[in-house]
């Protein structure tokens, strides 16, 4: 096959949008890896919120997830690779985002983190039922996250935002990197902010992964729809936006393919195949 890595994002790419992932995206995948291709799901989430159907799967060995603060070999139970935000930083981002009108958690340790009040008000700022649903079954209470951070002192692997209005939430995406330029900051669903250290981006995970695996970056694929898949999409061999994809998304790949709910990524392989 061309291409001998494949990376995708799950949200808005290979996930339909009530969270679920189609058998017809699992076949095309496993068609894929068994052409020779190696399938590595890219995630803003933690190793333990992809999917079961997909997380089982004996193709999904690789992984690059937090946005890329980590890189892991599931069948060695290995992390190749950590990128994350001390926490002196991440204490002064706090600082700031508590003069916001949204509620916001992290992960630290593979898991994630969140003062108990904005736990408590979760439905009220995040929209998206299956994400609201990832937040619950992932997340940890603590009395207060500043207290817990500043008392552990260790590194933060993301930071990450919900917001009810979607105004506050675009002035923060244009506010917080000239705030915080150390920081990559991006979206992957409505209301929402993702921040990780500036070295955890996708398309860096994915070229890091490459030369561990002595990939060529001309042979790999890669697959999404958000602006954290943005790098990813530019530093791939191939990079193909979701027909979902916000259209500076759509600017950063080579291609378009039909969205995510529409099996887009699926039919995309299944075309792909064919040519091979």
């Amino acid at each position: 096959m061309k291409y001998a890595l494949i990376a995708f994002d799950l949200d808005g790419t290979a996930l339909y949008s009530d969270k679920t992932i189609a058998a017809r995206t699992l076949r095309a995948l496993q068609a894929a890896h068994e052409a020779g291709a190696l399938i590595v799901p890219a995630t803003g989430r933690i190793y333990a919120g992809i999917p079961q159907a997909l997380r089982l799967q004996p193709f999904a060995r690789y992984a690059i997830v937090i946005n890329g603060a980590k890189l892991y070999d599931a069948a060695e139970d290995q992390v190749l690779d950590r990128a994350e935000i001390p926490n002196a930083l991440a204490l002064e981002v706090l600082d700031y985002l508590d003069g916001l009108d949204a509620i916001y958690d992290c992960y630290k340790d593979d898991w994630g983190l969140v003062s108990q009040p904005f736990y408590d008000r979760a439905a009220d700022f995040i929209r998206d039922k299956g994400i609201l649903q990832l937040f619950y079954r992932t997340r940890r209470t603590v009395p207060s996250l500043r207290d817990y951070l500043r008392a552990d002192g260790g590194s933060v692997q993301k930071l990450q935002l919900h917001f009810a209005d979607d105004r506050a939430q675009r002035r923060e995406l244009a506010r917080l990197p000239e705030l915080f330029p150390s920081l990559a900051v991006s979206t992957s669903v409505p209301g929402n902010i993702e921040m990780n250290i500036a070295a955890a981006n996708k398309g860096d995970a994915l070229l890091r992964l490459c030369q561990f695996l002595e990939i060529p970056q001309e042979r790999t694929l890669a697959f999404g729809d958000g602006t954290n898949d943005s790098s990813m999409l530019r530093a791939a061999g191939l990079g193909v936006a979701m027909g979902n994809a916000d259209f500076t998304v759509k600017a950063a790949a080579d291609t378009v393919c039909d969205d995510n709910d529409h099996d887009g990524l699926a039919k995309f392989l299944e075309r792909l195949l064919a040519e091979t």
